[in-house]
């Protein structure tokens, strides 16, 4: 068995920079071979098959995103209080939520993928799925339904590893499942000629190889972490802190995808070639929010170690450097993507109509993309220290809420594709102001309390 020391790292002393790039940077190669599972099925439909199957796909990604927010919000709550018990050095605290966590997703993962599967039909209306790419679009909706259960699974034990430092085992088990479902995607299309179903079971095992390689490496883990079968249940007080932390990170990004399905919908009103050239750049994007969403994840476990440890200073230092980090890293991605735009639409398919439109969303999105770096740090940093509701609250109604307001205000008096993507800059700076008083407010508090109990010792 691997000694775990190899893999955890002690977040409350040492030097931060260096250890918040050695957590992130195999977090972001994680994220981006996550994001593998999606792009190699657009890929390899936009080459080997019609740009109605790549739509698709591209159809169904938002109501399969919602139905899992709420589970990875969650696991947000999973990697908080696993990493304060962590700083804190509170061995049984450690062991409580650790099995509660596989227990929720044990029965959560059941009961969303059963929910999921049975939804399907009414969401793709729902969303003004064109006639002619619905049944293709309903294959691999339900396909990708049996594959919820294995997210939930991976994305919890993932979740405890990320709470003590561990970034690089999720990341050798996501280039694994990564490299079976890129041979998996060609077996299906090119030999067996499946079209949008071969490209769906390809995804779903590579899900499930993933999902059992992290809960393999809890069973062999040899710390206060370790998964033992006989003890996995739901203490109903893990629970509830779990719960109180992950309910509201879930809902608001719940709402977030529910936001963007009625974003979905009105470009899907525009025909398949800008939804083709949409889902192309949406994927790029996520490239990006890759890297937002991995210094998001390290400012929750460095905030919340250190948090538990009462290295308070630490805290703010660590926030400041997520911050320069996520933002330097998406400003060089972003423009870099927007200058080579038409190469890399062109490897999702070489359409110049698709490559016209998606281009276009890369333009008015990706330019200013580090307003949403911003906007992901603050809300994590404030999750990381047990602010979960507030942040969430804000972010229901400064980006949900006013992306719909948008969609029946502003873009009905100017119904243009610019005019929709415009929400979005426009939302995340709303957020980046708000919540950025509210942590400023937060932690000039908790260094005051800090402050007082020192002069008082």
């Amino acid at each position: 068995m691997d000694s775990d020391k190899k893999y955890t790292m002690d977040m409350c002393h040492g030097p931060l920079f260096s250890k918040v790039l050695r957590f992130s940077i195999p977090l972001i190669l994680s994220n981006l071979a996550a994001l593998l599972f999606h792009a190699v099925d657009l890929v390899v439909l936009g080459q080997f098959t019609s740009s109605d199957d790549m739509a698709a796909v591209g159809a169904t990604y938002g109501f399969i995103v919602l139905m899992l927010n709420v589970f990875w919000g969650i696991a947000a709550g999973v990697n908080v209080l696993t990493a304060r018990y962590i700083g804190a050095k509170e061995p049984e605290k450690v062991v409580k939520t650790v099995h509660t966590s596989i227990a929720i997703a044990f029965l959560g993962g059941i009961i969303m993928g059963i929910i999921s599967f049975l939804l399907t039909d009414f969401v793709l209306h729902l969303m003004a799925t064109p006639e002619k790419i619905m049944d293709k679009a309903r294959v691999y909706m339900q396909i990708s339904c049996a594959g919820v259960p294995f997210i939930i699974f991976y994305s919890f034990g993932s979740a405890i590893l990320r709470a003590v430092g561990d970034t690089k085992r999720p990341l050798i088990y996501m280039c694994i499942a990564g490299v079976v479902n890129v041979l998996l995607n060609m077996f299906f299309i090119l030999v067996l000629k499946m079209s949008v179903a071969g490209v769906a079971i390809a995804t779903q095992t590579a899900h499930f190889i993933s999902a059992y390689l992290v809960i393999r490496a809890l069973v062999k883990s040899d710390g206060d972490y370790k998964l033992v079968w006989k003890k996995i249940r739901m203490d109903w007080k893990s629970t509830k802190e779990i719960l109180q932390i992950g309910i509201p990170a879930g809902f608001q990004g719940s709402m977030f995808t529910v936001t963007n399905i009625g974003i979905q919908a009105t470009i899907n009103t525009f025909g398949p070639d800008v939804i083709a050239g949409n889902t192309a750049a949406l994927n790029l994007e996520g490239l990006i929010y890759a890297v937002c969403y991995s210094f998001y994840l390290a400012s929750i476990s460095f905030t919340g170690q250190n948090h538990g440890g009462k290295q308070y200073k630490r805290i703010i230092k660590s926030i400041f450097i997520c911050i320069a980090c996520s933002a330097a890293a998406v400003i060089f991605l972003s423009w870099g993507f927007i200058l080579a735009g038409k190469q890399l639409l062109a490897i999702y398919n070489p359409e110049p109509e698709v490559i016209k439109w998606g281009l276009l969303r890369m333009k008015m999105v990706f330019s200013l993309y580090f307003l949403c770096a911003l906007m992901d740090i603050i809300s994590g940093s404030l999750r990381g220290l047990g602010h979960s509701l507030k942040p969430a609250i804000v972010i229901v109604f400064g980006v949900c809420v006013f992306r719909i307001v948008w969609i029946f205000t502003v873009f009905r008096k100017s119904p243009t594709l610019e005019t929709l993507f415009t929400a979005y800059p426009v939302s995340w700076l709303l957020i980046c102001i708000i919540n950025g008083v509210m942590l400023y407010i937060i932690c000039r508090r908790m260094l005051i309390r800090a402050s007082k109990r020192q002069f008082c010792e």
